[in-house]
């Protein structure tokens, strides 16, 4: 159920323009390789290492020539945007690929509708009719704003990590018109938000949230429509859900699928250190089942 590599893929939030310009922003400092990939450098374990988020590398060996050329130093993490053979370079795995759902937008609006399954298009069909006021706007620069706030707090409850609020706050000031919040209203009441990042041709959904208002209302359902026809109409090519995950998330799975995006899976995350490829290549043999089958149980 999962497709091959497009011919020219958009590229990802992770390798855009535009998340490099925010990330200097809050005085990081990305680099880019002669392929185009963007790189970070992070401390991990200990070590100062090289980093690759969602890159697309359809020729591992020239990416690895690349980051030679550039004069680069120590271990480098490889989390390529779609599978790779990285142990014909002597990376080894460290985390089997995750499964991101990704929603065509270049299909008329009558087709995305058509594609929608059943129970979401009901629920679309729902929220249509509970008197909901959709509202489109650039996101304010407001460090308290509710959905910023609502998001933060629900990370410290189900206790992960995501973007820091300075970065989605600088992601918006540094492109301008590209982050996008959709608000839907009850009366005079926010009951629901969604937060689209645009880059390039692509979009992502970054954050949202509902109160218990807004999923009575199925306000999300109508928040991701509107965004995705928005989208559309503004020449977008692919729309980011994010990952899924069938066995511990399954309901946000659905949801997300049920949009008519595809399952696809990403290239898991790898290491590559040359002073290691000797003694450690026959382990990525070894371990090579462990990026051909996914960890988020959709099969």
């Amino acid at each position: 159920m999962y497709d091959a590599i497009p011919d020219a893929p958009a590229p990802s939030l992770q390798q855009s323009p535009e998340f490099a310009r925010t990330l200097k922003a809050v005085g990081q400092e990305p680099g880019r390789l002669p392929c185009g990939a963007l790189t970070l450098r992070r401390a991990w374990a200990g070590l100062r290492v090289t980093m690759l988020p969602r890159a697309i590398m359809p020729v591992p060996k020239q990416t690895c020539a690349d980051l030679k050329q550039t004069g680069y130093r120590g271990p480098v993490i490889f989390s390529p945007d779609h599978p790779a053979a990285l142990e014909s370079v002597g990376a080894l795995p460290l985390v089997g690929p995750a499964v991101v759902a990704e929603l065509d937008l270049t299909l008329e609006e009558d087709r995305l509708e058509a594609r929608l399954h059943q129970k979401w298009r009901n629920r679309l069909r729902h929220a249509r009719g509970q008197d909901l006021r959709v509202t489109r706007q650039n996101m304010p620069d407001d460090p308290a704003h509710w959905l910023l706030h609502a998001d933060l707090q629900r990370q410290q409850s189900r206790g992960y990590r995501s973007w820091p609020v300075a970065l989605t706050r600088a992601y918006a000031a540094r492109n301008p018109g590209a982050a996008k919040l959709f608000t839907a209203f009850q009366g005079g009441h926010a009951v629901a938000a969604i937060l689209i990042l645009r880059h390039g041709p692509g979009a992502t959904y970054h954050i949202g949230h509902a109160t218990p208002l807004g999923r009575e209302t199925s306000a999300q359902t109508l928040l991701l429509w509107e965004a995705m026809r928005w989208l559309k109409r503004k020449g977008g090519s692919v729309l980011d859900l994010g990952l899924i995950d069938t066995e511990d998330a399954p309901g946000i799975a659905r949801f997300k699928l049920g949009t008519g995006a595809r399952a696809r899976r990403l290239g898991g995350t790898w290491i590559w250190w040359p002073p290691m490829t000797r003694m450690l290549r026959p382990l990525a043999s070894m371990d090579r089942k462990l990026m051909q089958s996914g960890s988020t149980g959709v099969g």
